[in-house]
This record gives structure tokens, C-alpha cells and sequence, in this order.
């Protein structure tokens, strides 16, 4: 017959006594009892830790949550960096070999020296089995590429400084400075490049830069050189000077205000030659520049490099770029 359960006893029904008697049970159906009991708290002991686990956090669990979120951020951040830290090597390198390498008459640097090869898969296996193993990986490779292109740099520099120091004249008759003060590089208004005409209303090849300044605003020589053209228009670029600088050089300075040279002179780098102005088809005061190579118009952002460091040069690479309306 089947066991009832009262409070402390246990009784069973006997048919022939017509009556309930207490039950007496063997060691073998008290192990069973036990078990069964033990098997049920067991089973609601481990549902209740499974729950608590899905519904609660402990606080190891939310310290690793947070260690997760920062480590994630910060990776975000050091791939900026990096890619800032490339986009200034990438210049370095495009100056190097169109402007630098270029004034010189020498050659490229080698592309198999400025990408040399950094090992194979192995080289970061101590960084593998880990959560954000290919993200460390992948930062690793990236900085020791960089590491290497520096140091590819670093040598090719060395070289042009050797040709520099026997050609001193050269160097101070090359364009190589802002013609006005742009210590803060927030005159440059618009860059080398297709750009909107402030008049027309529709895109045009806009041959130089675009330097924002107060009317009466120095302008500066940005290199030695003999002025071949003083100009006084009352459209186009206004009143002009335009300056040969020799080996392949001019530049020309527009819609100033004042000239303070005449045709003929000769000039310093750094020489005030003019004031900022508004003169001729322009929509502001400012000033045009532009950088004449071999009788074709260059970018002149390319030829700041004797008043910008490599990581303001970058910035006014990036402002340049930008396709915005040019000012004349």
C-alpha cells in the first residue's frame, strides 16, 4: 500500500485490523527517502543559482563588464591615433618624394625600404587565446609597420639634409612658407582644387590658396626671388605681384590692397612686398596664393615646410581639402 506522511510519525492502513499502524521501514526505503529528499533540494538548490544567475550580476561579473567597456573604448581611441599617426607619415613621405626629393633632382626613396616586411603570423602568437587578442594583434602589427616607415623616413630625411647643406641658395629661393601670419591656422579659408566660385555659383579648378586677414594684412615673400610682374586690374586677380624665385619657381600674391615693391627688385624670404586687400574679382578681403612649378599651378599647401611641424602641416592638409567656396 502506499506510505503516508503525517507530521513527525509515519503510518500505513493494515486491511486486517481495518486500522492505521506505525510504519516501520528498513534501511534500504530510509536511504531511499533520503535520497529523494536530498535529489529535491539538490534539483531546486542548482534552479535557484541558474535563475539568480540570469536575472543578477554578481559583482566580479559587473567589475569585468566595466574592464570590457573601457578596454573597448580605449582601443577605439588608440586605432584614431593610429590612423592620425599614419595619415602625418603618409604626407611625410608624399613631400619627401614630390617636394624635397623633387627640388633636388634626386630619386625615390626605395618603396621595399619604406614598407619593409614585419615576420610572419608567429611574431604576436604570445598575444593569442584572449579576448581581445585580434584587436592587440592587430594594433601590434600596425604600430611596428608605422615603427618601421618612420625609420625608412628618418634615413631618406637624412639624405635630403645632405643635399641641402650644399645647396644652400636653392633652399632659401624655394617657396617655403605661409605669405601671411597663419601661426594659428585659421586664415586658410580655402585649398587647392575644385571648389565652389563665390560668384558663379558653380564648381571651378581654384589654382591656389585662399588666406582670410584683416585689409592691410602683411604679405610676405615665401621665398628669395626677383619680382617679374606688378599688375593693377580692376577684375581677376586685382592688384598682383608675381615673383621668380628661379629653378622652375614663381608664386604669385592677389587682390592686395598696397604693393610695396616695384617690377624688377629683388626680394628675402619673409619680405613684406604687400598689403591684404580686396581688389579685383574677389568677394572679401584676402589674399590668393599661388605656387607656379616648371610654368604649371601646384598645390601650395606642399610648400610650407620651413614654418609648419609635421603635425600642423597635416591639419592644414586636412582643412585644404576640404571642398568648400573659394573666395574668388
Amino acid at each position: 500500500m502506499a506510505l503516508g506522511i503525517m507530521a513527525k510519525a509515519k503510518y500505513k492502513y493494515n486491511p486486517r485490523t481495518l486500522s492505521f499502524e506505525k510504519a516501520k521501514f528498513s534501511v534500504k526505503e530510509k536511504w531511499l527517502v533520503f535520497l529523494r529528499y536530498a535529489g529535491f533540494t539538490l534539483t531546486v538548490g542548482i534552479l535557484s543559482i541558474l535563475a539568480y544567475g540570469s536575472f543578477f550580476r554578481s559583482p566580479r561579473e559587473i567589475i569585468l563588464e566595466r574592464e570590457n567597456e573601457l578596454l573597448q573604448r580605449e582601443f577605439a581611441t588608440i586605432f584614431g591615433e593610429l590612423d592620425t599617426l599614419k595619415l602625418v607619415a603618409n604626407d611625410l613621405q608624399r613631400q619627401d618624394d614630390e617636394v624635397y626629393r623633387a627640388i633636388f633632382g634626386a630619386s625615390r626613396f626605395p618603396d621595399h625600404m619604406r614598407n619593409p616586411g614585419i615576420g610572419g603570423s608567429e611574431r604576436f602568437s604570445n598575444l593569442k587565446g584572449f579576448r581581445f587578442s585580434d584587436e592587440l594583434v592587430l594594433a601590434k602589427r600596425q604600430i611596428a609597420i608605422l615603427q618601421r616607415q618612420l625609420v625608412a623616413q628618418s634615413k631618406s630625411m637624412e639624405e635630403v639634409f645632405a643635399l641641402a647643406r650644399s645647396k644652400t641658395e636653392m633652399l632659401s629661393s624655394i617657396p617655403a612658407i605661409q605669405p601671411v601670419n597663419n601661426k594659428n591656422l585659421k586664415q586658410m579659408a580655402s585649398g587647392y582644387g575644385w571648389r565652389i566660385h563665390p560668384i558663379y555659383k558653380v564648381m571651378k579648378m581654384h589654382t591656389g590658396m585662399d588666406f582670410t586677414a584683416k585689409e592691410g594684412t602683411e604679405v610676405y615673400a615665401t621665398g628669395d626671388g626677383q619680382v617679374v610682374q606688378v599688375e593693377k586690374l580692376f577684375t581677376g586677380y586685382g592688384h598682383h605681384v608675381v615673383i621668380k624665385h628661379g629653378y622652375g619657381y614663381e608664386t604669385l600674391y592677389a587682390h592686395l590692397s598696397k604693393i610695396n615693391v616695384r617690377q624688377g627688385q629683388k626680394v628675402k624670404r619673409g619680405e613684406t612686398i604687400g598689403l591684404v586687400g580686396n581688389t579685383g574679382t574677389s568677394v572679401g578681403a584676402h589674399l590668393h596664393y599661388e605656387v607656379i612649378k616648371d610654368g604649371g599651378k601646384v598645390n601650395p599647401a606642399h610648400y610650407y615646410f620651413n614654418d609648419l611641424s609635421a603635425a600642423e602641416y597635416a591639419q592644414l592638409l586636412e582643412q585644404s581639402s576640404i571642398a568648400n567656396q573659394s573666395l574668388d
